[in-house]
């Protein structure tokens, strides 16, 4: 499987950072701003709700590699004919608040549906948070195994730190942090760790084994696209530090 060549050159250098508008997020106006902060940030992909005419559009406005997000294979199709570079199974969080669960067996399923749709398409499959550390291990081998190109880990969007300040980021990002440790000692595709991280815990997560990371409600929540390019370019740099980090005890 070919991967994008600037998302290829981010994953081996370890450095990978992927702005996510959000799974349900059908707002153009919004997405765009999103985006185009990510763009001007030196984010290195974006990650948008699997619509063709919200791909289109976003092709037209950055050069940055689209993932589109959805949980039904079909939704792929069209999104990957738009223009989107690489799919992914994830943003389980958008449905946690309602109550639903995504199982093992459910996200493996997913996972072959869209690969037999789509057999030539990088796939990245996010692997739930609601498994048990054990559980998500083994999910992640059987998502390698039926095709997945990218493993992205996710912690518990509900978690409510004990400690203020930077003891209270690292409690928030634990579970993600946990969870690319285990997965990226056990498989051999990049992972991707995301949810609940910050510049705090960027370089965390590439220590644990991440190839990269993925933030969504820290930037598109923001209020103005000025601010929102100052926290991407702020995780940037935190990525750099880590690259740097890296080098020099390699």
């Amino acid at each position: 499987m070919t991967i994008h060549p600037l998302l290829n050159q981010a994953l081996t250098q370890k450095n990978a950072l992927k702005v996510i508008s959000g799974l349900n997020n059908f707002d153009h106006e919004r997405v765009i701003a999103v985006v185009k902060a990510a763009a001007a940030g030196g984010a290195t992909f974006v990650d948008i709700a699997a619509d063709p005419t919200l791909v289109k559009t976003v092709r037209n406005i950055t050069k940055l590699p689209i993932c589109v997000s959805a949980v039904e294979p079909e939704l792929f199709v069209g999104a990957v004919n738009a223009g989107a570079d690489l799919i992914e199974i994830g943003n389980f969080d958008s449905f946690y608040s309602q109550g639903r669960r995504f199982e093992a067996p459910e996200v493996l399923e997913l996972t072959q549906q869209t690969r037999s749709l789509l057999p030539n398409v990088t796939l990245s499959v996010t692997v739930p948070h609601i498994l048990a550390l054990d559980e998500q291990v083994r999910l992640a081998e059987k998502l390698v195994w039926a095709g997945a190109d990218l493993i992205q880990t996710e912690g518990g969007t509900s978690i409510q730190p004990a400690n203020p300040g930077v003891r209270g980021l690292i409690e928030k990002a634990a579970p993600t942090l946990a969870a690319a440790h285990s997965i990226s000692h056990a498989v051999n595709v990049p992972v991707l760790c995301a949810s609940g991280l910050s510049n705090v815990t960027v370089p965390m997560a590439i220590a644990a084994g991440a190839s990269g990371v993925g933030v969504g409600s820290a930037i598109n929540q923001l209020d103005s696209e000025v601010a929102m390019v100052a926290a991407v370019r702020s995780l940037v740099e935190a990525l750099a530090r880590s690259e740097s980090s890296v080098r020099t005890t390699s």
